[in-house]
Parts: structure tokens; C-alpha cells; sequence
């Protein structure tokens, strides 16, 4: 009866009240030989975002996130999630949670170009790898030893924690028959995507999501790309836009990342660590999952609804933003040996995950067409 006592005693006692206290366990070295009362601190963390509170698919990621890790941990690890302007602005994200004002920040590789134009394989990459493509050079084939590497420069732990899947190619103010019709247009367009337009003769303009809709309709640019049906129906940024053309280009696989701050990371506990990661990974299955999910629905209203022109890109301008996106990637691989080492290894796996792509998914793809 003593011994069947003194279990239920120490099971009550291991119970966590609110994530906070643990149960007593004996320890050497106590005053008067009393046990020892263990404490489980309570961690509150604030993720500072790119994107506004709760957007479909972007923001609701973030929160997707803060939520996975709150629960995973019993709320010993608890984060509150701030979007676009709420503590910082759309793109000061990275240096804040660089120099410790927030523990994390949920945005895309490809808007840090500015503080080094390497970071931008870790995102996307114009005629590049699809997001299935992406998370098996990621997780395994090197390409997220090399991110972090990358990111430790400046404080952070990188991890993937959303795609968009193929995006659209944008909205239109004008149509687009020839190449020459991208001359002198300003448009939204991030990363090396940006660069391809400039070589093609437009100017790319990067801007926070929640701006793109007043730009676009008061004329500050001409045409913007944003993700895809999903997103841009929640924009509506078909009022302000006549042409709605594909496929996305520029994006064909768009990792989102998480980055937390190295100092508050190396402060958790491993199992805590673990949660992190693995809620990173649930994430960023969650999202692409979603856009998988939501993107025709949208369309259809768009088009049936609000008669959005859809169009295909002509096969002569996409040749030719082909051949100018390939010069384009090579000149920004050439600019640091960090760069040369990450991209070595991102057209390492494309290439030999492409033919197995041939052999599979495109093979059955044309087939199920029947």
C-alpha cells in the first residue's frame, strides 16, 4: 500500500502546471536533504512576418507554425505571431530578428538579396526546381547545411517552412505578344526574377504585399506578380488589372523560410530544438498542400466570375526569358565563391533529378491526359 501510494504521489507530481512547473525529484545536495523543486521556464517568442495578419496561405502559414510549436511543447515554447508592419516593417524582418528584437521571422530568402544576392538560390529560381524538387535537395541532397551556412553570417537558424508551388506569371495592364512589350514596364517582381525583367527591358519594383493592390491600380507599376489564383483573388487584384497571365516563370517552386535568432535557439532545450524543426517541416507540407487545394477554386472565380483574361505567355517570349534567366543566374553564381558553391550544388541535383522527372511525373502527367 506504501509503495502503490508513494507511484501515485510521484505521478501527480510530474504533471506540468500550464508548462510551467514540473513535479518534485529528489536530488543530492538539497538543503537538509529536501528534494529539489525543477522548473520547466516558459519561453514566450514573437515571429515578426513579411506578409499580412493572417493572409491565406502566407500569413495563416505563419500562424500555422506559431500554433504547431505552442501545442507541440505543451506551451513551454509559445509564439505570437506579428504580421507586416505590426512591429516592423514588411522587409526589416531579417535584421530584427538578426540583432534579437524578435526570436523569429517567417518571409522568403529572395528579399535579403540586398545583403547578399547568394541567399536568393534558397528561395527560387527562375526556370529553376519545382517545390518537390526543392525539399529533396533541401532536406537531402546538402542544399540546408549550405543554407544555414549561409545564414549564420548573420545570427540566424534558416528553415523551410512553406511553398507556393508553380506561381502565375502576374496581372497585366497591357498584353504581352513579344518581348518588346516588356519594354519600359514597371512592374512587382522580387529576387532573380527581378533581374530577368531588367535585362528584358523593364524596371522590377519590390513591394510588400498589402502595397501591391493600390500600386497597381493608381499606376505606380504597370503589372505585378504575387503568388497565384489563391492570394491574388484575396487581393482582388483583378479590379486593377485587366490581363491575368501564366505560368510562373520566375517562381516555378517558391520555398517560404522561418529564421530564428541563433542565441534564442542554442537557449532551447533539445526537445524544444527538435519541435522547432519538425514544425518547420509540417509547415511547409501544410502550405504547399493548401495552394494544391485552393488555386483551381480561385481560379474558376476569377474567370467565371469576375472575367479575368487568363493567357498563356507566347512560347517566343518565354524562350527568351529562358535564355536571358540562364545569364542571368550564371552572373549571380559568379559573384562570391558562396555563391558559386550553392548554386554548384542546386544545378547538381536539378540536373540529375530532372531526368528522373522525365521518367515519372512527366511522363504520367501526359498520359493521364489521355
Amino acid at each position: 500500500m506504501k509503495r502503490r501510494d508513494f507511484l501515485k504521489t510521484a505521478a501527480v507530481g510530474s504533471v506540468t502546471a500550464g508548462g510551467v512547473l514540473t513535479g518534485c525529484a529528489r536530488e543530492q545536495g538539497g538543503q537538509g536533504g529536501a528534494p529539489a523543486v525543477q522548473t520547466q521556464k516558459t519561453r514566450v517568442w514573437k515571429m515578426v512576418t513579411t506578409w499580412p495578419k493572417n493572409f491565406p496561405g502566407l500569413g495563416t502559414g505563419a500562424e500555422f507554425l506559431a500554433k504547431a510549436i505552442t501545442e507541440m511543447s505543451g506551451g513551454r515554447l509559445q509564439v505570437k505571431v506579428y504580421g507586416a508592419g505590426e512591429l516592423v516593417p514588411a522587409f526589416e524582418i531579417f535584421d530584427a530578428v538578426s540583432r534579437g528584437a524578435a526570436q523569429m521571422g517567417h518571409g522568403a530568402a529572395y528579399y535579403w538579396k540586398g545583403k547578399n544576392p547568394a541567399l536568393q538560390f534558397f528561395s527560387t529560381v527562375p526556370f529553376g526546381m519545382t517545390a518537390d524538387e526543392m525539399n529533396g535537395w533541401l532536406y537531402h541532397d546538402g542544399g540546408m547545411a549550405l543554407w544555414e551556412e549561409a545564414y549564420a553570417e548573420y545570427g540566424l537558424v534558416p528553415m523551410a517552412a512553406g511553398n507556393t508551388g508553380v506561381q502565375m506569371a502576374g496581372w497585366f495592364n497591357r498584353e504581352i505578344n513579344a518581348l518588346s512589350d516588356l519594354q519600359g514596364l514597371k512592374m512587382r517582381i522580387p529576387g532573380l526574377g527581378g533581374e530577368v525583367l531588367r535585362r528584358a527591358g523593364g524596371t522590377p519594383v519590390n513591394l510588400p504585399g498589402g502595397e501591391l493592390f493600390t500600386a497597381l491600380q493608381t499606376g505606380t507599376i504597370d503589372a505585378t506578380e504575387w503568388v497565384g489564383p489563391y492570394n491574388d483573388l484575396a487581393f482582388g487584384l483583378y479590379k486593377a488589372a485587366k490581363y491575368y497571365y501564366y505560368p510562373g516563370w520566375h517562381e516555378p517552386g517558391t520555398t517560404l523560410e522561418c529564421f530564428v535568432n541563433k542565441a534564442a535557439f542554442d537557449s532551447l532545450p533539445t526537445d524544444l530544438q527538435r519541435i522547432v524543426r519538425v514544425a518547420a517541416r509540417a509547415a511547409n507540407l501544410d502550405m504547399l498542400s493548401e495552394y494544391m487545394a485552393r488555386n483551381n477554386d480561385a481560379l474558376d472565380t476569377l474567370v467565371n466570375q469576375h472575367h479575368v483574361v487568363l493567357r498563356r505567355l507566347p512560347n517566343d517570349v518565354l524562350a527568351e526569358l529562358r535564355r536571358l534567366s540562364a545569364e542571368v543566374v550564371a552572373e549571380e553564381a559568379g559573384k562570391s565563391a558562396q555563391a558559386r558553391k550553392i548554386y554548384d550544388s542546386y544545378r547538381t541535383f536539378l540536373a540529375k533529378v530532372a531526368r528522373w522527372d522525365d521518367i515519372s511525373e512527366r511522363t504520367y502527367l501526359d498520359i493521364r491526359k489521355g
